[in-house]
């Protein structure tokens, strides 16, 4: 694999560890300075917003002005964000931090497609170990994020986490760096000229709904019990460092199997990969609803960030192959937006189901959506296989 991939590994790293880092402080900082309960998680599902609304400005400015300007503006706009936090929690001011935090879910909108563009940097048959790859940056992110958290409460006296938003700064500008030294394919004229085709003719393709429904699922699945986690390990009597190091051990779920899922969808197909994934997203739901010790909220977060590894990635490959290259922008735009605007709704929802429904009962609210993915790609993969057997 050459080294733009790895590059762009280690910027999905920067990217993830401040994820991570956000995730852990995020919703505890709400909790602190909200005026009311209700709006505890309001900064976080304005980050994912943010994201939300960036999606498809972030997809069209790197189609019309190449990858590496549009990752620069996503890390500049981050900067701003992480900076501004510092300002806002240093004076206590929640709907500043709430601008922030949405400026924050910008920059990583942008960056969102860095397992894209890993696509494009590398040989066509190696495009699926190239987005796992590009993944895999987050083993890192597993270690460094939930740490640096931890070590952040220390930077400041006051507990309101402003060491963790200096930390992203650093982040941010180390990726933005980074950047510079990556070699994209440039952005030829004729590729900005050629006229994409209708958004309804896309969508029709063959395996394009399955995939972006594949990726929705995995991705709000995944958020929305990673999110009220550390809520529900607090209201059991943890404390914020085991609720770090039950993320960490998700993280590490999440992006240590990249090292070989490329391989294993090209074994045996995305389509199997994403039955895989929602199997294993099963029975983290499972194990959350038989128990609430360490060991229930340790297990079930690391299925649940293998299982999310598995589902996510296959189905961004069967998406990288549902389209022509002249509609490549307006595909992940249409993508990422509703992926991320799923997500969204998770972040806002979370907080709010795990105190009012309880945390039982959140994992099985989400059961049935896991259900639907399971049922569609297993009919989906008896049908290919029925038919490989009458054409061959």
């Amino acid at each position: 694999m050459n080294k733009n991939v790895w590059l762009l590994s280690l910027c999905q790293a920067l990217l993830m560890t401040g994820n991570i880092l956000l995730i852990s402080v995020i919703g505890l900082i709400g909790k602190q300075i909200a005026p009311a309960p209700s709006m505890i998680t309001l900064p976080v599902a304005l980050q994912f917003l943010g994201l939300m609304s960036a999606t498809i400005p972030a997809s069209l400015i790197s189609g019309k002005l190449g990858r590496k300007r549009g990752f620069s503006i996503g890390n500049i706009v981050g900067i701003t964000g992480a900076s501004l936090a510092t300002f806002a929690l240093y004076h206590q001011q929640f709907y500043l931090f709430c601008l922030a935090t949405f400026l924050l879910g910008i920059g990583i909108g942008f960056g969102t497609l860095y397992r894209f563009a890993a696509i494009e940097v590398c040989d066509e048959n190696a495009r699926h170990r190239a987005i796992s790859i590009s993944m895999a940056g987050g083993v890192l992110a597993a270690v460094l994020g939930p740490n640096l958290a931890i070590m952040s409460q220390e930077w400041s006296d006051d507990g309101l986490y402003i060491g963790a938003f200096a930390a992203l700064i650093g982040l941010n500008v180390t990726a933005l760096l980074l950047l510079q030294t990556i070699q994209f394919p440039k952005v030829s004229l004729s590729q900005v000229s050629e006229k994409a085709e209708p958004l309804r003719k896309i969508i029709n393709q063959p395996n394009f709904s399955m995939a972006v429904f594949a990726a929705m699922v995995s991705y709000a699945v995944m958020n929305i019990l990673m999110t009220a986690t550390p809520l529900a390990m607090i209201g059991c009597g943890f404390d914020f460092t085991k609720a770090a190091g039950v993320i960490e051990w998700h993280v590490l779920g999440m992006f240590v199997p990249a090292f070989f899922t490329g391989n294993l969808i090209e074994k045996f197909g995305a389509r199997m990969m994403i039955l895989a994934g929602g199997l294993l997203f099963v029975a983290c739901i499972a194990v959350n609803i038989h128990g609430q010790s360490i060991w229930h909220f340790r297990l079930a977060l690391v299925l649940l960030g293998v299982g999310w590894n598995f589902m996510f990635i296959a189905a961004t490959s069967l998406f990288s192959q549902s389209y022509a290259a002249k509609n490549k922008a307006k595909a992940q735009a249409f993508n990422e937006f509703v992926v991320f605007g799923c997500v969204t709704i998770t972040a806002l929802l979370s907080g709010w189901l795990e105190s009012t429904a309880g945390w039982q009962n959140l994992n099985i609210y989400v059961l049935p959506f896991v259900v639907a993915v399971i049922v569609l790609f297993a009919f989906g993969a008896k049908k290919s296989r029925s038919l490989e057997r009458r054409t061959g």
